[in-house]
């Protein structure tokens, strides 16, 4: 069926998009950043020079610099969503009478979302100045494998303190960095995380919700036309029993709109539900991003040891001190104060 092969080369487009922008969000050196600096090698041989310095910039802005134009991205594609969920679904299940709080349940994630985003994109993260390096520096220890003492940064011409990294994107050291996030258009450290914990979460759940509702729309759809027990006649002119592949032909060529929106929301909720999940797991076992990529390099255990093909030894998480400690630290980010009492 022509549309079935349309409808999943979009959601394999979609899928794909979504997660190489995901694992493009955070690293200098991404998989997509590579791929991109492969295949401008190869058209260096048919594409102008004027051309080929113009895209390079371009590239470099987009992936290396801090830009606008993801957040406006995030912002059209939020408003395309909540533009057709307005326009047409709400409006249907109001006729089907769904109740109203489910219906504007989705509108009430939004502005708890764009909260969290705007906090979240305005809030210093945890910039590292030589008027408070003095007092970061004291926060957390260092653990001998991924953060070593005296380590200077040579931008910011600071020692580095522990859990912290320069941000290429913002050009500063960020305290207890996590990662640049381009949605928010900032980096993710000690003062701005709960906020993007907060932002994610809604977010989640903004596209399950839209995508539960519309489900719920489209199911309600087929019980009352009682399109399962009918019948179609096919090319060659037989009577054939409804099929589930022909219900959602049917319900696409209906409501081609919404079936669209709904393969988004699905593969959204689906990616955001796994990164979700990953920084819950982060969050409790207290790492960041940057911690855990850098971690997998090295062993896990008790103990610190030395080992003949790794000079630095075997990384032990040394910032964990349990579950409701290790979230008390997300949502309210410990002082030297705070630090001076435990010891």
């Amino acid at each position: 069926m022509d549309f079935l092969t349309l409808f999943l080369i979009y959601l394999c487009f979609v899928l794909t998009t979504i997660a190489l922008l995901c694992i493009c969000s955070g690293r200098k050196e991404s998989f997509l950043t590579r791929s991109v600096n492969g295949a401008s090698q190869v058209l260096s041989f048919v594409i102008p020079t004027q051309l080929q310095g113009v895209t390079q910039r371009a590239l470099h802005r987009l992936f290396h610099t801090r830009s606008c134009l993801f957040v406006v991205l995030h912002i059209a594609l939020q408003a395309a969503v909540y533009g057709e969920y307005t326009w047409e679904v709400f409006v249907y299940c109001w006729e089907l009478q769904f109740h109203l709080l489910l219906l504007l349940l989705p509108y009430l994630l939004l502005a708890g979302n764009m909260g969290c985003f705007i906090l979240c994109s305005r809030a210093n993260p945890g910039v590292i100045t030589k008027s408070n390096h003095a007092s970061l520096v004291k926060i957390y220890a260092y653990d001998g494998v991924l953060f070593q003492k005296g380590i200077i940064c040579p931008t910011c011409n600071m020692e580095k303190p522990a859990r912290s990294k320069h941000c290429s994107f913002c050009n500063m050291c960020v305290h207890r960095f996590d990662h640049h996030c381009v949605w928010v258009n900032n980096c993710i450290g000690a003062f701005n995380a709960k906020h993007f914990f907060l932002y994610l979460f809604t977010l989640t759940a903004m596209a399950a919700t839209i995508a539960i509702i519309t489900i719920a729309f489209l199911i309600q759809v087929v019980l009352l036309s009682d399109m399962m027990h009918g019948s179609y006649i096919d090319d060659q002119g037989q009577e054939r029993a409804v099929e589930i592949l022909f219900l959602i032909q049917h319900l696409f060529l209906t409501f081609p709109r919404i079936v669209f929106m709904l393969g988004f929301v699905i593969l959204l909720t689906l990616v955001l539900g796994a990164y979700c999940c990953f920084n819950l797991y982060l969050a409790l076992t207290n790492q960041t991003s940057n911690e855990w990529y850098k971690s997998r390099r090295y062993g896990c255990s008790h103990h610190l040891t030395s080992q003949p093909h790794d000079r630095q030894g075997v990384y032990k998480n040394i910032y964990s001190k349990g579950v409701w400690m290790n979230l008390k630290e997300i949502f309210k980010p410990p002082t030297v104060l705070e630090r001076k009492k435990k010891t």
